[in-house]
């Protein structure tokens, strides 16, 4: 496997990326090739003791920033780390881990990568560590959408559910303001009226927001931009808590003995929350895998994103994405 990283992308670029690129190296047994400028990488490797031939570097004076128009990609800056790490990908790579501009690497993505025949529009997927994961979708690629987006979407992330999480047979719900089938936007509507008659797609019906720390479902889609609220408050919300109870008990002398006694259980369910654990975000419905790590994404992170990568590409799902694009589109014989 070719797995292409763009070396400069993120608020930690070069030197975290760079990082979590020497981490991958010695984990796995993919080819990672770094994508930017070759000076500034190649000092990372020195600084970090890194044999730099254990590496391809392709060299790229331009950087595509977090201010940048996503259609930079294609435009201004097609000499771009990430502009360039995704040609390199439609041209004979296996993957691309970017921690850069949201907006850049779906408009390239679409743009140079392009998506499987008969997806409408790719999608951003993370999941939501609950007891009961649940993956979440779109993340903030597309803030508008259509209901025929949400069926897609419902179809794909239930594909990637099953094959890189392993769920047997997933449950798809659609995040709205009410349970009753008639909550929401004509959108949401039209949308459960969709899914609840598409084949393939187990429909559990609308959920609240309120419900997702339960395990309602396994997939959820909604439009771009009510993901990302709902992703970032998630985020927020876990910080706070956690910074609640660090607090609670370092109140006194017994609630510090307390904080003793649970700090093996506190450990694991802040590692649960963690970002940098699950490393990137997958962009579904593409022809080749792109992952979409957090912008401020630190060298584990970035590790991660590499083994998610790697995880994407051997468990199949591209494939079955467009096997059953091509079942749902195809005419009936006359």
């Amino acid at each position: 496997m070719n797995i292409i990283i763009d070396a400069m992308g993120g608020d930690n670029a070069p030197r975290e990326i760079v990082k979590g690129a020497i981490a991958a190296s010695q984990k796995t047994k993919s080819r990672l090739t770094l994508v930017g400028s070759r000076g500034k990488i190649e000092s990372v490797l020195k600084e970090e003791g890194a044999d730099p031939r254990v590496f391809d570097i392709v060299h790229t004076d331009s950087v595509i920033t977090m201010e940048d128009d996503p259609l930079s990609v294609v435009r201004a800056k097609k000499d771009s780390s990430m502009s360039t790490g995704l040609r390199l990908l439609k041209e004979g790579g296996d993957a691309f881990v970017s921690a850069g501009n949201t907006g850049a690497l779906h408009a390239g993505s679409s743009l140079i990568v392009r998506t499987v025949k008969g997806v409408q529009r790719s999608g951003i997927a993370t999941v939501l560590p609950f007891t009961r994961p649940i993956l979440l979708m779109d993340c903030g690629a597309n803030v508008n959408v259509t209901a025929d987006y949400l069926v897609q979407w419902a179809m794909m992330g239930a594909i990637y559910m099953k094959n890189v999480v392993g769920v047997a047979d997933p449950e798809v719900g659609l995040l709205n303001n009410g349970t009753e089938e008639h909550k929401g936007t004509q959108i949401q509507i039209d949308a459960y009226a969709k899914l609840r008659t598409a084949p393939g797609i187990r429909f559990h019906g609308n959920v609240e927001a309120k419900e997702l720390p339960f395990g309602p479902c396994d997939v959820l889609v909604t439009d771009g931009f009510t993901g990302n609220i709902t992703l970032k408050l998630i985020e927020g919300m876990s910080k706070y808590m956690f910074s609640l109870l660090k607090d609670m008990y370092m109140t006194n002398a017994m609630t510090k003995l307390s904080f003793f006694a649970m700090k093996d259980q506190l450990r694991k369910v802040k590692h649960d929350f963690d970002a940098s654990e699950y490393g990137g975000a997958p962009l579904l419905g593409l022809q080749k895998p792109v992952i979409k790590a957090h912008g401020s994404s630190d060298a584990r992170a970035i590790t991660n994103a590499v083994r998610q990568a790697e995880a994407y590409i051997s468990t199949g799902v591209t494939a079955e994405i467009a096997a059953q694009m091509e079942a749902l589109t195809e005419k009936p014989a006359e």
